[in-house]
């Protein structure tokens, strides 16, 4: 083999520390954005949260909720109204850094100019954010942990009630046992020799007496109100509260017999009721379709989970990053979209410590200390920069939303036109993957409510007219139709499909399961009334 030397031109972008910090700030949700800006103030003694209103100055990062086009940012659906040319060069550096190698191998260097003297660029960013007072002043006001937790828990319930009967010092424990074995439903998933080999181990004596106090606990426990509280099943669960019913002995002899095939259907497998099976249940209950049916009635008005109303359900509250205002004062729609300031972190450099670097002269002994500060005061000034070109490219991409989908803020979901990531990234300038991110749990509230950006995209259908129908507004319609169908003849995956046709949509009939699906939708013979 023969050795020589080539050259060999070649050209690769590398991503610059400052670049992967801003497209990693650009996908983060709100919270998540938090979370950095607080681990940021944790690490970087250059940054600071002003504790006072500073006014903002006409320079820098002040810019940033500001509007990049006239009338703040009011949009009449013009054509380029959205973009602008400062913004033109942050969407060129994204669409650098879109195009770069995704591995990186060198540290992060946060070089700067040299320079530790206190920029324009430096004053705050998110001035008009109100800043967080982290309950300082309200020691004594409920933080949102303890107000989920003051309503009563499903064992604290039952407990209160154990507390009224008049048990053995063993039977009370075997009860409070069980109650703590119940899952959030009211269930007992455990069996009793299950939990009483948990506690007894290999000792068959103790676990067969633990079986028996276990079962004389449980008799007591599914007594206790809600009605059909530690059942072992679903079928249990409903038998147990079809008895309470017949207990009860406030219907006529009809009811009774209906209270009677509904216990004898309990004891069928639950698939046949699940798919409503009338003619199944008829000869292995020993009834009538017409008594099957009004036992199926009455089964529906149980409750499957007893436990469901003392369940903490962790309620996520969605705090919105734009927010499009109605601001037509005449006949033509006009809306403004703005930055939300409660989700803006309000930063700006540390003036004392970036005069004391400035004024610090350093010598031979500490001249790498002196060239960490500096790296740790730019890294300072660059993490502002990208907070505000995050905010920026959100503003602007939610602009074009708007700018394309007036119809839905005018007339509601039913308005939707497709939209797909290229077209934004076309109209801005930007690279599709930026659009990915930058609707990628960010939220906009609108008049018709809180909806992510990416609800705003969708693929389109064909019309009888040529045109196309965005998939949204067709799942809209699908719910309208549902919505007004009649129980005792719901509609069919085919009749929707029919409908849609007449209305000038071509979606065949796997496409309309697949949106009743996401809908959450039942088939047809689950909707029908009985």
């Amino acid at each position: 083999m023969k050795q020589g030397l080539s050259l060999r031109v070649s050209q690769h972008l590398a991503l610059t520390p400052q670049l992967q910090q801003s497209i990693r700030l650009l996908q983060l949700s709100t919270l998540e954005l938090s979370q950095e800006v607080e681990q940021m103030l944790d690490e970087n003694p250059f940054l600071e949260v002003p504790e006072d209103d500073a006014p903002r100055e006409e320079f820098g990062p002040a810019q940033a909720d500001t509007p990049n086009g006239d009338d703040d940012r009011d949009i009449d659906f013009a054509p380029n109204s959205v973009a602008n040319s400062h913004d033109g060069v942050r969407a060129e550096d994204q669409n650098e850094a879109e195009t770069a190698l995704s591995g990186q191998d060198d540290a992060p260097g946060w070089d700067g100019d040299g320079t530790n003297e206190v920029r324009p660029d430096d004053s705050e960013w998110g001035g008009d954010a109100p800043a967080r007072s982290g309950n300082l002043d309200d020691a004594d006001a409920p933080d949102a942990t303890e107000l989920a937790g003051s309503q009563e828990s499903l064992q604290s319930h039952l407990h209160r009630q154990a507390l009224s009967l008049r048990l053995s010092e063993l039977d009370c424990a075997a009860l409070r046992f069980l109650i703590e074995s119940l899952n959030d439903d009211g269930y007992l998933e455990d069996s009793l020799e299950s939990l009483a080999r948990g506690l007894a181990g290999a000792d068959e004596e103790q676990v067969q007496e633990l079986v028996q106090r276990f079962t004389v606990a449980l008799a007591l426990l599914q007594h206790l109100e809600p009605t059909g509280v530690g059942a072992r099943n679903l079928g249990e669960c409903l038998a147990l509260q079809l008895r309470a019913l017949r207990d009860a002995r406030d219907g006529d002899a009809s009811r009774m017999a209906v209270i009677a095939v509904a216990l004898r259907i309990c004891a069928q497998p639950m698939d046949l009721l699940a798919r409503r099976d009338v003619r199944r249940l008829a000869p292995l209950c020993d009834a009538g379709e017409a008594e099957v049916r009004a036992a199926i009635a009455l089964i529906t008005r149980l409750e499957p989970k007893p436990g469901r109303r003392f369940a903490a359900v962790e309620r996520n509250i969605v705090v919105p990053d734009v927010i499009v205002v109605n601001v037509a004062q005449g006949g033509q729609p006009r809306f403004r979209v703005q930055l939300n300031a409660d989700v803006m972190p309000r930063l700006r450099v540390h003036d004392v410590y970036a005069n004391a670097l400035r004024a610090h002269k350093s010598g031979a002994r500490d001249a790498a200390s002196h060239a960490a500060l500096q790296q740790r005061l730019q890294e300072a000034r660059w993490f502002i920069k990208n907070i505000q070109q995050r905010f920026d490219t959100i503003l602007r991409v939610s602009n074009a939303i708007v700018e394309r989908q007036k119809s839905f803020f005018v007339h509601g979901e039913l308005a939707m036109r497709p939209l797909v990531l290229r077209e934004i990234a076309d109209e801005l300038g930007l690279h599709e993957s930026t659009i990915s991110r930058v609707t990628t749990a960010k939220y906009m509230a609108t008049p018709y409510g809180t909806f992510e950006l990416k609800y705003f995209f969708g693929s389109g259908l064909g019309t009888e007219t040529g045109g196309n129908a965005s998939s949204t507004a067709v799942r809209a319609l699908i719910k309208q139709f549902v919505a007004a169908e009649d129980l005792s003849k719901p509609l069919s995956d085919n009749q929707l499909a029919d409908m849609l046709k007449e209305q000038g949509i071509e979606c065949a009939r796997r496409t309309v399961a697949k949106y009743r699906e996401a809908l959450r939708i039942a088939p047809t013979n689950l909707r029908k009334a009985l």
